[in-house]
């Protein structure tokens, strides 16, 4: 198979679109579309701090790369925050590499732990918790975003960069669309809504419009050492049963995901509008930190894993 461009040996063949790409073309294409949806969004201002959760995988080493590129013309500073879960024998072995990788751009890194920001590692609170029916993933999700957030705001950063590509975007639609929270969906975009506080560092998300196999390829192709493992948690959450649902749409349907994406982007003003008229922003009586309820989250889930 050859490049539909310049006829070299093509690496991939994206049947979405009816061509397939070599190497330089496949690579300058994701660039290309990761500074499409930059700037088509405005995500980016010169001279900002942009904090990246980095985990040392695929998706947010891929990020951290492309935002040092895109630094020096844009004047901004560029940080890594890792969350270190307590996971055995994934997050553990995987903090080294995470470091050297960092090491390697010229950029600091922030280790972030659920046991000394919390109080207990993941393992910990998966088989201490009150609540048998929450899964590893609710526990996570929530403390990741918790920390990472005051790790950012605690070093300046003026937004934080996740990693999330087409595929995390689509199965995060598809999974509130099932459960019928639509208003969760408000949080969903290359600018994540959150409610305007100051103690809310805002989130943006560069990926979003790159497939996860694309973002795969492009750290092989780039010779990165990145962890491709999954998460011993993954498989019990909800989101696992819809990547495979909206996986087997693809295969079918080549172009679902930009669809699916598409779609949700053309109602998400709406979407938006309604979840700001949903209440205020008020102050955790627990923790101080803002919330749309009495008490947050975060400390709901820590009454659990007491």
């Amino acid at each position: 198979m050859k490049c539909t461009t310049c006829e070299k040996k093509a690496v991939i063949e994206r049947i979405y679109e009816g061509r397939a790409l070599c190497k330089d073309h496949f690579l300058k294409s994701v660039e290309k579309t990761i500074s499409k949806t930059i700037r088509d969004n405005n995500l980016l201002k010169r001279g900002e701090h942009i904090a990246v959760g980095f985990s040392g995988g695929k998706d947010s080493s891929m990020l951290l790369h492309t935002l040092k590129k895109l630094s020096k013309a844009r004047a901004l500073k560029i940080s890594a925050i890792l969350v270190d879960e307590g996971i055995k024998n994934y997050r553990d072995v995987s903090i080294p590499d995470a470091k050297k990788f960092c090491e390697n751009l010229g950029i600091k890194l922030h280790i972030v732990s659920f046991k000394k920001g919390i109080g207990k590692t993941l393992d910990d609170m998966v088989t201490k918790n009150k609540d048998k029916t929450l899964k590893g993933c609710t526990y996570c999700g929530v403390f990741r975003r918790k920390l990472i957030n005051e790790k950012a705001r605690e070093i300046g950063a003026d937004k934080v960069a996740i990693g999330h590509n087409l595929d995390d975007e689509v199965q995060s639609i598809m999974a509130n669309y099932l459960r019928g929270d639509i208003l969760r969906g408000s949080r969903i975009g290359a600018k994540a809504f959150v409610a305007e506080d100051k103690k809310f560092v805002p989130r943006i998300k560069p990926l979003r419009d790159v497939p996860e196999k694309e973002c795969a390829l492009y750290c092989i192709l780039k010779g990165f050492n990145v962890d491709f493992g999954e998460c011993p948690y993954a498989s019990e959450s909800f989101r696992w049963s819809v990547r495979d649902v909206v996986n087997d749409l693809e295969e079918k349907y080549p172009g679902t995901k930009f669809s699916i994406l598409r779609t949700f982007d053309r109602i998400l003003p709406a979407i938006q509008k309604t979840a700001k008229t949903k209440g205020k922003i008020e102050k955790c009586t627990s923790c101080n930190e803002p919330t749309s309820r009495a008490i947050c989250k975060a400390c709901e889930l820590k009454k659990l894993i007491q």
